[in-house]
C-alpha cells in the first residue's frame, strides 16, 4: 500500500493552525506552571508553616491523578458547582496546575541544595539579603533545576495532545479530524509524530544552550 503524501499538502492549513495553537497552549501552560511551582517552592522554603499542608495537598493531588481526569473534573464538573469555563481556559490552566505541582518539587529540591552558609558568607561581604539571593542563590538554583525543568517542559508539550479530548482544535485534534475525513491513518499520525518530535528537539536544544551559558556565567562570574 502506497502512502498519499498529497493529503498533508491538502490539510497543511489545518495542521499549521493546530501546531500554532499547540505552541500557544504549551507556552501559556508552561509559564503558569513555572510561576506556580516557583511560588509554591518559595512558600515551602520560607513561608509560614500553616501553608505547608495545603501546598503539599495540591502537589500530591496533581501529581497523583492523571491529567485527563483533572481536565474532565474541571470541564464537566465545574458547571455542577456554578463554574463554567471554556475548553481553552480549562486546557490552559489544567496544564499550568498539573505542571506546577512538578515544578514545585523541582524548585524545592533546588532551594534545598544550596547550603545556608552561602547566604551568611555573602552577607559578610556586604551583600543585602536580596542581593545575596539574586547574585548567589538564584544563579546556582537555575543551573541545578534547568535539566529537570526542561524535561518537564517537554512533558507538558507532549501532554497538550490530551487537550484534544476537550475538542480544543490543537494539533492532535486536527489530525484526528483528518483521519475521520480521509480514512487515512499513517500519513496524518506520522506528520503528528514528526511535528511533536521537532518541537521537542528544539526545546531540548534550547535547554542545552541555556545550561551552557548559565554554567559559563556562574563559573566566570
Amino acid at each position: 500500500m502506497s502512502l498519499d503524501w498529497s493529503l498533508l499538502a491538502e490539510y497543511a492549513p489545518a495542521l499549521a493552525h493546530g501546531t500554532l495553537l499547540t505552541i500557544v497552549l504549551w507556552l501559556g501552560g508552561s509559564v503558569l506552571a513555572l510561576g506556580i511551582g516557583f511560588a509554591m517552592a518559595l512558600l515551602l522554603a520560607a513561608g509560614p508553616d500553616f501553608l505547608r499542608a495545603p501546598i503539599r495537598c495540591y502537589v500530591e493531588f496533581f501529581r497523583g491523578t492523571p491529567l485527563l481526569v483533572q481536565l474532565f473534573l474541571a470541564y464537566a464538573g465545574g458547571p455542577q458547582i456554578g463554574i463554567t469555563l471554556s475548553a481553552f481556559t480549562v486546557g490552559l490552566w489544567g496544564l499550568g496546575l498539573y505542571g506546577g505541582a512538578y515544578f514545585t518539587e523541582i524548585f524545592r529540591a533546588g532551594f534545598a541544595a544550596i547550603p545556608p552558609g552561602q547566604l551568611d558568607a555573602a552577607r559578610s561581604f556586604g551583600f543585602s539579603r536580596a542581593q545575596s539571593v539574586r547574585h548567589v542563590v538564584v544563579p546556582q538554583i537555575m543551573v541545578l533545576v534547568l535539566p529537570p525543568a526542561v524535561n518537564m517542559l517537554i512533558v507538558i508539550l507532549k501532554d497538550t495532545a490530551v487537550l484534544s479530548i476537550l475538542t480544543i482544535p490543537e494539533l492532535t485534534f486536527q489530525v484526528t479530524g483528518m483521519t475521520l475525513e480521509t480514512f487515512a491513518f499513517v500519513e496524518p499520525y506520522l506528520a503528528l509524530a514528526v511535528l511533536y518530535w521537532a518541537l521537542v528537539e528544539l526545546t531540548a536544544l534550547g535547554g542545552r544552550v541555556t545550561e551552557a551559558r548559565l554554567t559559563h556565567r556562574l563559573a566566570w562570574g
